[in-house]
């Protein structure tokens, strides 16, 4: 049975739908211009990288350190069960805050997983969902058409952050729910803000890609935002960032947002070549901060 937490967050979500709010988030292939949409910009910003191994792998606790993590099914897609990683500390003698934990373009690798184990370290019970399917991304430009598939699929997408947020409020019993995304994923925690307006606790964005700048998209938000963005960004710009911030504060939403100087898009991911480790420090420290303060 659905709490009535989750009911009226899914009522109201349907309503937004019915009613033919739309984001670019979601926009579908033909409607983004062929050259120069969100996956082709990607792959400009990355075309040299690959998502290798980082030090967050040996720095992030394990079950050595008193730390439980493990895949699960959080859901079902059209018929398939959806696998996440899921973290939180062993000796917890009562149910934990949860945070729904959403990765970048190259998927739910073992960075992320590494990444989720850290914020569960915290305090928490982390769930990093799964957008590809199962599959994650080596080289750019199949991380390009992962992504270009996802975006493709809104429904799919939203279903899949929906079934998320259900596991954790009444399977784990996260008393308070929050989440966290960065690049692609950036995005798409505000998405979650977004179809749990009045329930979801807390939302952090780290240089989500396709922020919403209109008032009237925003408004029915209730929750903290920490928004987390690199000065240098081109997607989102700071110009793009200053919008979205000055949209929330003239409804009078809490928000704080950062914007970090010689910082550029992903910024806080060490196998980036934009790797800002100092800007990266801070921003955990504000992002645990921030964490600590709404959802405990």
């Amino acid at each position: 049975m659905l709490s009535m937490r989750l009911f009226i967050a899914l009522v109201l979500g349907t309503f937004l739908v019915v009613m033919g709010w739309q984001s670019n988030l979601f926009a579908t292939e033909t409607q983004l211009p062929p050259r120069d949409n969100y996956a082709d910009y990607m792959w400009q910003v990355h075309q040299n990288e690959r998502p290798l191994p980082t030090d967050i792998l040996t720095q992030a606790p394990t079950e050595d350190d008193g730390m439980s993590a493990e895949m699960v099914s959080y859901g079902t897609l059209e018929g398939e069960a959806i696998a996440g990683y899921l973290a939180s500390p062993k000796d917890s003698d009562r149910p934990l805050p949860g945070i729904i934990v959403i990765h970048e373009w190259w998927g739910l690798n073992d960075n992320i997983k590494a990444m989720t184990r850290k914020i569960a370290e915290q305090g928490y019970t982390a769930l990093a969902v799964d957008m590809y399917g199962g599959e994650t991304a080596q080289t750019p430009e199949k991380a390009r058409e992962l992504v270009t598939e996802a975006r493709n699929n809104r429904d799919r997408l939203q279903e899949n952050l929906i079934l998320a947020y259900e596991y954790l409020e009444l399977e784990t019993n996260a008393p308070t729910i929050a989440s966290i995304g960065w690049c692609f994923g950036g995005s798409l925690s505000l998405r979650t803000a977004l179809l749990f307006p009045k329930t979801l606790d807390a939302a952090v964005i780290y240089y989500g890609g396709e922020l919403e700048t209109e008032p009237e998209v925003l408004k029915p938000l209730e929750m903290p935002i920490l928004g987390i963005f690199g000065e240098l960004d081109k997607r989102p710009s700071p110009e793009t960032v200053k919008e979205f911030e000055t949209a929330l504060q003239s409804l009078n939403k809490e928000v704080d947002v950062y914007i970090y100087p010689n910082a550029d898009h992903a910024f806080a991911n060490p196998s980036g070549e934009r790797y800002n480790p100092e800007a990266a420090a801070d921003a955990w420290e504000k992002t645990r901060e921030f964490f600590s303060e709404y959802l405990k």
